[in-house]
C-alpha cells in the first residue's frame, strides 16, 4: 500500500502515524516521513538511544532529507520490512530504500543501518545530518587511519558513505553533509555500530547488496505465512509489524520498541515498553501458531518456559529482554514527546500482580499441545505447579490486565484464572501433563461460581471491571474466546461495553478511560473477535472493515492508543499487544465462518 502525504513537524515533532519502523531481530528504528531517524536504541531494542527525537526537538537523529519543499510517497517493499520512499521536490524525483540488513548467517556481528538513494528524474539534493546523542556515555570523535568514527560509551561507530556525498561539517557530535541525486544515479550510505567489539567496514557494495539480501529473507519469511483470506495483504503487514519485536538473540518478545511515548498528550501516562510481558509474549506465540510461523513461536515459548521456570517460585509480570528483573522506574530528563513528562524507562509494573498470567500461559501451552506439538517434561512440570499456584492464589485481589495501582477482584484475573485451571484439566486429560485434573476442573468451576455471584451487575446486564462496581472493562470481550459464555451473559456484557466505551469502531479501555487516554487499539480488535466467537461473524466483519481505516492511517505499523477525535496515535510503537489483536481478529472470522 502507498501512502502519500507531505510531512510537517510542529514545535519540532512529526504525529506519531508518520513514523515507519525497520529492524533486524535485534533493534528497531523508526523513520519519520520527513527522511529523518529519529529513534534508535543499538545495538538492542532496550539500549539507551544513539537517536531520539521523539522525546527531544532538538534530540539526536540520522536524517536524510530534500533541501527543498518535498512530498513522499512511501510503502513497504511488498512482503517486507524493507522500506522505500520518494522524495518528490520541484526539480525531481528520487527514491531512499532503508533497511537495518541482516547477512547471510542471520543477524551481523554489527549494526548496520544501510540507506540506498537513486535519482528517478530531474535531481533532489539532499541534506545528510548524523547527530547521536551521548545516552550511551560521552561521544569521542576520532580520525583512525581507516575511518572517522565516533566513540559512544562502549559503542565504535562510523558513517560510511561514498566520495561524491560532500561532508560540509564533521565535528565531535555532528557530521553534515549534501547529496545530489541525479536521474539515473545510485548510491548508499549507512551507520554502523559495535558493541565491546572490533568495528568491520564493508565495502559499500557489500551493504547496498545487503539491502536486497535482507529484503528476499523478509519476503520468503512472509510466504510461508499460513493466511488465504479476505484480509491477506492486511494480514501480512500486521505479520511483518510484529516481527520486528522478537529479540532474536534470545526469543523474548518486546511489548513495543519504543519508550516513554504519551497515552495523552501532555498527559503522565508516559511508560517504558521496551520489555517482555508474559501477557503480551502468550498472545504473541498464539498469534505466530495460527499464522505458521512455528520457529518464531517455538523460541519465544521455550524463552518464556526457561525464564519463569528459573525465576521462581511464582512468575513475574515482566522481564528484561535476557530473562532478568526489569530496571526500577526511573525519570530522564527530556523535554518529553510534544511536553509529555515524566519520560520514563523501566517498569513499576515488575513489582505487581497479575492473575490472569496464568491463563495466558497455560492457554498457550494447551494450543501448543493441541496442535500436535510436544512439552518436554521440564515444561509439563512447570505447567503443573503453575496450576497448583492458581488454586491457592485465585482469591487474592491483584492489579489486574491494566497493571492499575488500585487492587481489587478484577473479573479479568478471575476468568484468567478459571481458564488455566481448564486448560490445565484439558492438557491433563490428555495426557501433557501429570497433576490432578479433577481437582483443577473442581477448581474452575468454583472460580466461575464466585465470578457470577460476584462480578455480575443486574444493573448493567453485564460482568463488570471488577467485584464490587458498576464499571465496565473492555478487556472482558477477549473472553468469548476463552470458550466462558454461559446463560448470554458475555453477550450481554460485549453489549453493555460496545454501548458505553466505543466511539465508532474504536473502544476505550475502561469506564473513565477516555478522560486519561486514547482509545485502545486492542479492545477494538477484541470487539471484532467477541462477535465473530458469539456468533455473528459477518457483523465482525463490517466491523473490522470500519476499524482498519483509522488503523491505516501508517500503511501498518500500530500505536497503542488512537486519538478517537483527531485520529493521531498514541503511546508507543510500533506496539505488540495492537498487531497481534488485530492478527486474532483477522483469524477469528475465518474461526468462525
Amino acid at each position: 500500500m502507498l501512502t502519500s502525504l507531505t510531512p510537517e513537524r510542529s514545535g519540532g515533532f512529526l504525529p506519531l502515524e508518520h513514523y515507519a519502523a525497520i529492524g533486524e531481530g535485534r533493534s528497531v528504528a523508526l523513520v519519520g516521513a520527513d527522511g529523518s531517524i529519529d529513534w534508535w536504541c543499538a545495538p538492542d531494542m532496550d539500549s539507551p538511544p544513539l537517536f531520539n527525537r521523539l522525546h527531544d526537538a532538538d534530540g539526536g537523529r540520522f536524517s536524510l532529507t530534500p533541501v527543498h519543499p518535498f512530498s513522499i510517497a512511501r510503502r513497504y517493499s511488498e512482503g517486507s520490512n524493507v522500506l522505500e520512499t520518494i522524495f518528490v521536490t520541484d526539480t525531481g524525483e528520487a527514491r531512499v530504500t532503508e533497511s537495518l540488513n541482516s547477512g547471510a548467517g542471520g543477524r551481523l556481528p554489527w549494526c548496520e543501518l544501510a540507506r540506498r538513494i537513486e535519482g528517478l528524474s530531474g535531481h533532489v539534493e539532499f541534506e545528510i545530518v548524523i547527530n547521536p546523542i551521548c545516552a550511551q556515555g560521552n561521544v569521542r570523535r576520532v580520525n583512525h587511519p581507516n575511518a572517522a568514527v565516533r566513540y559512544i560509551g562502549n559503542l565504535t561507530t562510523t558513517f560510511c558513505h561514498p566520495d561524491d556525498v560532500t561532508i560540509v561539517e564533521d565535528a565531535d557530535r555532528i557530521t553534515t553533509a549534501r547529496y545530489r541525486a541525479e536521474a539515473g544515479t545510485r548510491t548508499c550510505i549507512a551507520y554502523l555500530v559495535a558493541d565491546k567489539a572490533p568495528l568491520a567496514i564493508p565495502a559499500l557494495s557489500e551493504i547496498d547488496e545487503r539491502i536486497d539480501f535482507s529484503n528476499e529473507e523478509w519476503r520468503r519469511w512472509s510466504s510461508k505465512l499460513s493466511y488465504e483470506g479476505a484480509f491477506q495483504s492486511d494480514f501480512v503487514r500486521c505479520a511483518l509489524s510484529l516481527k520486528f519485536l522478537l529479540y532474536s538473540k534470545t526469543g523474548a518478545i518486546a511489548a513495543a520498541a519504543t519508550s516513554g511515548l504519551p497515552e495523552r498528550v501532555g498527559g503522565d501516562k508516559n511508560y517504558d515498553y521496551r520489555y517482555a510481558w508474559i501477557r503480551d509474549a502468550a498472545y504473541t506465540i498464539k498469534a505466530f501458531l495460527r499464522a505458521g510461523a512455528l520457529s518464531e513461536a517455538i523460541a519465544a515459548f521455550g524463552w518464556l518456559i526457561r525464564t519463569i521456570d528459573e525465576d521462581g517460585p511464582t512468575p513475574s509480570v515482566v522481564y528484561t529482554l535476557t530473562g532478568g528483573e526489569v530496571p526500577d522506574e526511573q525519570v530522564i530528563d527530556v523535554p518529553g514527546y510534544r511536553g509529555s513528562t515524566p519520560v520514563r524507562t523501566g517498569n513499576r509494573a515488575k513489582t505487581q500482580v497479575q492473575l490472569s498470567c496464568y491463563g495466558d500461559l497455560l492457554e498457550t501451552a494447551a494450543l501448543f499441545a493441541d496442535m500436535g506439538h510436544v512439552l518436554d517434561p521440564a515444561t509439563a512440570r512447570l505447567i503443573e505447579r503453575l496450576a497448583d499456584q492458581v488454586v491457592e492464589r485465585w482469591q487474592h485481589k491483584d492489579s489486574g490486565l491494566w497493571e492499575l495501582e488500585q487492587k481489587e477482584h478484577y473479573t479479568f484475573s478471575k476468568i484468567g484464572c478459571w481458564l488455566a485451571l481448564d486448560r490445565a484439566a484439558h492438557l491433563a486429560r490428555g495426557g501433557h501433563i501429570g497433576g490432578d485434573a479433577e481437582r483443577w476442573a473442581d477448581e474452575s468451576e468454583k472460580v466461575r461460581a464466585w465470578i457470577d455471584d460476584n462480578c455480575w451487575s443486574p444493573q448493567k446486564s453485564a460482568y463488570t471491571f471488577f467485584a464490587g462496581t458498576e464499571k465496565l472493562d473492555a478487556s472482558l470481550l477477549l473472553t468469548t474466546r476463552f470458550g466462558f459464555e454461559r446463560d448470554g451473559r458475555l453477550r450481554k456484557t460485549r453489549d453493555a461495553i460496545r454501548e458505553e466505551l466505543s466511539v465508532g469502531p474504536l473502544v476505550y479501555r475502561y469506564s473513565g478511560a477516555s478522560m486519561e487516554e486514547g482509545t485502545f487499539v486492542a479492545c477494538a480488535c477484541w470487539l471484532v473477535e467477541a462477535y465473530a466467537f458469539l456468533g455473528q461473524a459477518d457483523e465482525a466483519e463490517r466491523m473490522l472493515k470500519d476499524l482498519l481505516v483509522p488503523l491505516g492511517n501508517n500503511f501498518g505499523i500500530l500505536p497503542e492508543q488512537i486519538d478517537a477525535q483527531s485520529g493521531e496515535g498514541l503511546g508507543n510503537l510500533p506496539q505488540g499487544l495492537s498487531h497481534l489483536t488485530l492478527l486474532h481478529a483477522i483469524f477469528s472470522l475465518q474461526e468462525n465462518r
